[in-house]
């Protein structure tokens, strides 16, 4: 692995400025969480951040797997980095919370400075992890966003007090856990770094020259590998998710997403570099307990009468496709898995603005009150449909290519049958989504609901517009996002032997 320092591609530290602004922004609105045009300032700052993004991705260097815009600060043991693969969640993170800045104005969240400050500030640890190439900096960024999300279940929940109380105790328990593997996993590698080099280090470049060996490389795996997929959430280790979901508020739930898929990001940065001959061993059983979920959480979804619990089971189904993708640890496959998380990703945003517009008309989520929307909010419904058929990967959908890396990589490496398995999956997911967007948009409204629906409003639009542009020209046009991973993910799998 090699390094280009910041100075040799731009004059200022662009990282830092990632990392530091949306936190800068909070305090900012936070100060002036009185004003009444506080809606002005969220949409600045997010806007602003998001046109950092876009301009780290126009200034990087895609022919080249090297860490670029290398940052580095020894006393406190900073050292931050980007490739392409960084640059992609990076996108994904700052679209998403722009976008939470202009669906807050329709549900007036920003009313509350407070909510206000502490969506914008879940940006900062979020773009710590995606930047960040020392696992204490990782971890800690980790402690704080989930801090943040407890925060936001447990004041700005639609459901009641004890269910809200159920739902940030579910939370807690599950990613307490997750952490704490984490950490133990990390102290392992640490350790093994120490025993060999007589210094400790967290550092990914330091680490990943003295690897653990035998059963120490096993158990710093397992560690590792289950403290991420509690969060990401992987079958078996997804209780928490539906919970959250179905009694949080719509509004957070995307920056709850953004910390589901820093886990998918984690593995391919850390996990698989660090403990590579453990996740070759093992890649079996890690791929058969993902096929397992993936029918598993379809199968579950089915059985929803609730919109928001049914999608938090088809992120956990997709997660399970994810997984699989990833541990083929073929090209193809890890390509398809990052491609298909960042769909995933855009796509059930997509998904639960559409879900908190609804709820805004029928203040319910429950399919059995629902029906009969598509007459009067036509463009939300259309927008719900789009997102749908992105995650399930139909054609002119960014999914669609991610998918078929995926399957690809499945029957190169597994074979025929796991591959047909896994497209069984898909059509599986395929059908809960229809069915549900049918039941909520198509189906005759329950009598005595919803007799009186308000039409889309401009920002409605505006919000839809954007996310239906987005999906539709990365569906169409995906060649600039292969182009932005392949190199990394290349370096990957040479360093991995596969290829």
């Amino acid at each position: 692995m090699n390094e280009v320092a910041w100075s040799a591609q731009l004059p200022y530290p662009i990282l830092g400025i990632l990392q530091f602004f949306p936190f800068v922004g909070g305090l900012f609105i936070f100060w002036f969480r009185e004003w009444k045009h506080i809606t002005v300032l969220v949409r600045i700052f997010s806007g602003v951040e998001l046109l950092l993004a876009i301009f780290l991705y126009q200034n990087i260097n895609q022919s080249i797997a090297d860490f670029q815009f290398v940052e580095h600060a020894s006393f406190l043991h900073y050292h931050a980095a980007v490739d392409g693969m960084s640059v992609l969640f990076i996108l994904l993170a700052a679209f998403i919370i722009f976008m939470m800045s202009w669906y807050g104005s329709v549900r007036r969240l920003h009313s509350s400075g407070v909510l206000s400050t502490l969506i914008l500030s879940s940006e900062a640890p979020i773009m710590v992890m995606l930047t960040t190439l020392n696992l204490v900096w990782f971890v800690g960024a980790s402690l704080v966003e989930l801090t943040l999300v407890s925060l936001f279940i447990g004041r700005w929940s639609t459901a009641d007090e004890e269910d809200r109380a159920l739902a940030m105790t579910r939370f807690l328990q599950f990613q307490g856990l997750g952490i704490g593997m984490l950490i133990s996993g990390i102290s392992v590698l640490a350790w093994n770094h120490a025993d060999l080099s007589g210094q400790w280090s967290f550092d990914l470049f330091d680490l990943v020259q003295t690897p653990p060996i035998g059963k120490f490389q096993s158990v710093a795996f397992f560690l590792f590998f289950y403290g991420l997929a509690l969060r990401t959430p992987l079958f078996p280790l997804h209780g928490w998710l539906p919970h959250v979901v179905h009694r949080g508020s719509v509004a957070i739930a995307p920056v709850l997403l953004l910390g589901t898929k820093v886990g998918i990001y984690a593995m391919v940065r850390f996990l698989l570099p660090l403990t590579p001959h453990a996740a070759l061993a093992w890649r079996p059983y890690v791929v058969g307990t993902a096929m397992m979920g993936v029918f598993y959480a379809a199968i579950l979804a089915i059985l929803q009468n609730n919109l928001r619990r049914l999608l938090s089971f088809a992120v956990i189904s997709h997660t399970g496709l994810i997984i699989v993708g990833l541990f083929t640890l073929r090209k193809a496959g890890i390509e398809g898995a990052l491609l298909l998380s960042v769909t995933t990703g855009l796509a059930a945003t997509g998904m639960l603005f559409m879900v908190g517009f609804v709820f805004r008309r029928a203040r319910s989520t429950d399919l059995n009150r629902l029906g009969g929307l598509f007459d009067r909010i036509p463009f939300l419904a259309i927008t719900f449909l789009i997102s749908g058929l992105s995650i399930i990967g139909m054609p002119g959908t960014p999914g669609f290519d991610a998918a078929h890396l995926v399957l690809d990589a499945v029957i190169d490496q597994f074979g025929a049958f796991p591959a047909v398995a896994t497209a069984l999956g898909n059509v599986v997911a395929a059908g809960f989504l229809l069915w549900a967007f049918q039941r909520a948009f198509l189906a005759p409204a329950p009598e005595g609901y919803l007799t009186a629906v308000e039409r889309t409003l401009p920002m409605e639009y505006w919000i839809s517009a954007a996310i239906v542009v987005v999906l539709l020209s990365a569906g169409f046009y995906v060649e600039p996002w292969i182009d932005l991973i392949d190199a990394t993910v290349q370096t990957m799998t040479v360093f991995l032997g596969q290829e």
